[in-house]
């Protein structure tokens, strides 16, 4: 079967453990990341250990008419779609009177309205052929309020919501859409945000051990899946604990663990 699957972010982190799963799975694969020269390197280490075709887009899905031109270059193969995954993002640390706009606007666009349009965009062709899934990548911080990282904690958040939203309309179709929301993960994400060596990492899991858990639940058409005991743990407290008391412990844990050496 000529099977394709698109996956964002995939030149590093969890968008490249996706992308190694599917080509397992005999996806073809259409690969999109700003970075050109790591993404080749990546499309390169997947034909040699894999025989499926690649297709390598270097776009910047951090402005708004990115979902577009993907939406086009996946029209020019004359391919449709049966997997989408929704992975790229970034984080930003620092009080949100003193962050950079155009950088938020960056994030806004990178995990708002690009993977929004995306859906927008492909869902109709899969509901048409009533098969496909989607895989949007959030984050356990979709769950709570986050001082010193307000707009990372806020967009995740919309993905939850949209995500859910979406995939409740979807139940009895033969469409899915899957939101995984992991907790701190070991890939270039903390070192982006300003500490590749976070002070709090107890529960910090592999980009592996995350991407085959929300792969699975994406393939089995779960709605939510949050990796780990104790990810799940936090969410079941969080019941209990008022939200200003929440964005509290939140504020101390990301001061601890951005703090300079």
């Amino acid at each position: 079967m000529n099977k394709w699957a698109l996956v964002t972010g995939a030149a590093s982190g969890l968008g490249f453990e996706f992308a190694k799963l599917l080509a397992k799975d005999n996806f073809n694969l259409v690969l999109i990341d700003l970075q050109e020269q790591a993404l080749i390197e990546k499309e390169m280490e997947l034909k040699a250990s894999f025989a499926v075709e690649i297709k390598s887009f270097a776009f910047d899905l951090g402005v708004q008419d990115a979902a577009q031109s993907v939406y086009h270059a996946v029209e020019d193969l004359k391919i449709e779609l049966e997997m989408l995954v929704n992975n790229a993002g970034f984080g930003m640390f620092g009080t949100f009177a003193s962050t950079d706009w155009e950088r938020e606007e960056k994030m806004i666009n990178l995990h708002v309205y690009t993977p929004t349009q995306l859906v927008k965009l492909f869902l109709p062709q899969m509901q048409k052929r009533d098969s496909g899934k989607i895989l949007n990548v959030s984050s356990l911080a979709a769950f709570h309020p986050g001082p010193l990282m307000c707009m990372y904690y806020s967009t995740k958040a919309y993905l939850l919501s949209f995500s859910t939203s979406v995939a409740t309309e979807l139940k009895g179709t033969g469409v899915s859409m899957t939101v995984l929301c992991p907790g701190i993960t070991k890939t270039g994400f903390q070192k982006a945000v300003g500490s590749s060596d976070p002070k709090i990492s107890v529960n910090m899991a592999s980009a592996e051990q995350v991407a085959s858990f929300g792969y699975k639940a994406m393939i089995k058409g779960k709605v939510l899946a949050v990796p780990g005991f104790m990810n799940n743990f936090i969410l079941f407290i969080r019941r209990f604990v008022p939200l200003t008391s929440q964005a509290k412990i939140v504020m101390r844990i990301q001061e601890k663990n951005r703090q300079k050496k």
